[in-house]
């Protein structure tokens, strides 16, 4: 990473202390292995197997619902992977690791917030839900998704803003010291991680329909914004520049290098899952509705937000 070195180890280029010379030892009643880590750990192995659950018992249901159609064993796979991407982010060793240091913290961001997420988003478990459920139930989600609140968050900007925007925030003012100082702030930071990045993942290149989802070349410009942003924070950091992370330098600056190299491939198969789906339309003239004819899938029972998701 070619970011520019501060000659005073553990110095802002202001003059003024980047970190502590020695990291912070946050509330940790139990110890790692302790009650308190016990009992996060069985929560989180408890919601990633009633999550892997739910999402196989909807793929058996919308099998026998539709036997012609099924289900891609593809995105069954993609969903269960992500899931163990959360489980290895979360779980010791890592889980407890990214507590008391910056470098674990930062592997375990990057694994919910940036591998985890296109992984499940890319399972489409939107549109799972509208083949498993009944047809009132369908009808309610498509209600829900064509809802203003649901077409702003979608909107790639605000996706773009809830995840990247937002680490400048975490890492340039003391709210990463706030999260990291109580066991709830911490897990609350990772909530935030995996559904932001979750948001991302689904505004820039998800299968799920999404009414306010603009074109690819604009989706393109989003993520390349994301990329730019995610490289000059983490080149911020390592330089020293505005940082407000209490950890030893050297933890910072490898954290740093996690982030711009592992961002940075992250968001590359991102940008190849958006290519790779993209199926612009190439109808001839014959095929071509005529002017005044509604499109195919615009009535009130479709949703007139680009291709079907194949199973």
């Amino acid at each position: 990473m070619d970011a520019p070195l501060d000659s005073h180890h553990g110095t802002h280029h202001g003059g003024h202390p980047a970190h502590p010379a020695h990291p912070v030892h946050h509330d940790d009643p139990g110890g790692a292995g302790g009650p308190l880590e016990a009992s996060a750990t069985l929560l989180v192995v408890t919601v990633l197997l009633v999550a892997a659950a739910g999402y196989l018992l909807a793929v058996r249901r919308a099998r026998r619902r539709n036997p012609v159609q099924g289900w891609s064993a593809w995105r069954t796979a993609s969903f269960l992977g992500g899931l163990a991407v959360v489980a290895v982010a979360l779980l010791p060793p890592l889980g407890p690791a990214a507590h008391t240091d910056f470098r674990g913290h930062m592997a375990q961001h990057m694994l919910i917030g940036m591998y985890a997420p296109p992984a499940l988003v890319l399972a489409a478990p939107v549109t799972l839900a509208l083949r498993a459920l009944s047809p009132a139930g369908a009808r309610r989600i498509t209600a829900l998704l064509h809802s203003r609140p649901a077409r702003l968050i979608t909107h790639p900007a605000v996706a773009l803003a809830l995840s990247t925007g937002t680490l400048g925030l975490l890492y340039f003012t003391p709210l990463y010291g706030a999260a990291m100082g109580h066991p709830a702030g911490h897990w609350l930071m990772n909530a935030h991680f995996l559904a932001s990045g979750c948001l991302f993942a689904h505004a820039v290149a998800g299968p799920d329909p999404a009414p306010a989802r603009p074109g690819v070349p604009a989706r393109l410009v989003y993520l390349g914004i994301a990329i730019t942003a995610h490289a000059l924070i983490a080149q911020a950091m390592y330089g020293g520049f505005f940082v407000r992370v209490h950890a030893p330098v050297d933890q910072v600056r490898q954290g740093a290098e996690i982030m711009y190299y592992a961002g940075d491939l992250a968001e590359l198969l991102l940008a190849a899952a958006l290519v790779a789906t993209w199926r612009p339309e190439r109808r001839s003239r014959r095929e071509r509705p005529a002017p005044g004819t509604a499109r195919a899938g615009s009535g009130s029972g479709g949703l007139p937000v680009g291709r079907p998701v194949s199973g």
